[in-house]
């Protein structure tokens, strides 16, 4: 029997098989470990041809999640499609603007993940990139946190964020790593034109290799004794400055 739809999340093997079929944007399948089948077999086939991420996870994790027979799968759907990156910055360059491309290196809270989607959108940037792992996702709770700004603005999820990079390069853009580890402030930082500003994570900022391949690297003045500002209140700040340079 297909089970039912609880807000974003989709239950049930046979469910969560027609799911994938029916193209529906998965953003995390939870499995319980130790699980097996034919069906399981055939699951996890789509899973891999459709790069799906999968986390295998105690049943006791999916018994809170889900009162119902869930028989040990769990599939969270995104209630917004994502988009694909290198269409997204044809769409822009054919609008006659230069692209703006938001990038988010393993920003994991989803309240942090809304509220830079929702300053995004009210500047104007064109669209957010996210990595399919170590990433808050298009939930609900990011919807809400983000006062419907996922609604509105592209957000493009992928493999690899270095390889996007270099994509954008490619694509004549110029990319911008915010980082306490440079020594050079925004404020004498030049960037008219088609631009990708990257914003870290919570717990370590930008990953060093993204550091290395941006073209340039800023950080924030501060004179206050805490040592960083939250990334989301961060990334309000650079894209301003970013947009007005």
């Amino acid at each position: 029997m297909i089970k039912t739809i609880t807000e974003d999340l989709t239950f049930g093997i046979r469910s969560v098989i027609e799911a994938i079929k029916q193209g529906k944007t998965i953003n995390k399948i939870l499995l319980q470990k130790g699980l097996t089948g034919e069906l399981i077999k055939e699951l996890l086939v789509l899973v891999h041809k459709e790069n799906i991420v999968v986390q295998k996870v105690p049943v006791q994790k999916l018994n809170h999640m889900v009162k119902k027979n869930h028989q040990g799968v769990i599939a969270m759907i995104s209630p917004v499609d994502y988009h694909q990156i290198d269409w997204l910055v044809q769409q822009v360059y054919e609008k006659g603007e230069d692209p703006f491309i938001l990038i988010l290196d393993r920003v994991k809270d989803v309240r942090n993940f809304g509220a830079i989607a929702r300053t995004a959108e009210c500047f104007g940037v064109h669209g957010i990139v996210i990595p399919s792992k170590d990433s808050a996702l298009i939930t609900n709770d990011a919807v809400k946190t983000s006062a419907g700004a996922l609604f509105k603005i592209p957000v493009c999820k992928v493999t690899s964020l270095n390889a996007v990079v270099d994509f954008l390069k490619g694509c004549g853009l110029k990319v911008f790593s915010c980082t306490e580890k440079s020594e050079t402030l925004i404020n004498k930082v030049e960037s008219t034109g088609p631009k990708a500003l990257i914003m870290g994570s919570e717990e370590d900022g930008v990953d060093s290799q993204l550091i290395k391949a941006s073209d340039v690297n800023f950080k924030i003045p501060m004179t206050g004794s805490i040592a960083s500002l939250n990334v989301s209140v961060a990334c309000g700040i650079a894209i301003y400055k970013l947009m007005r340079s």
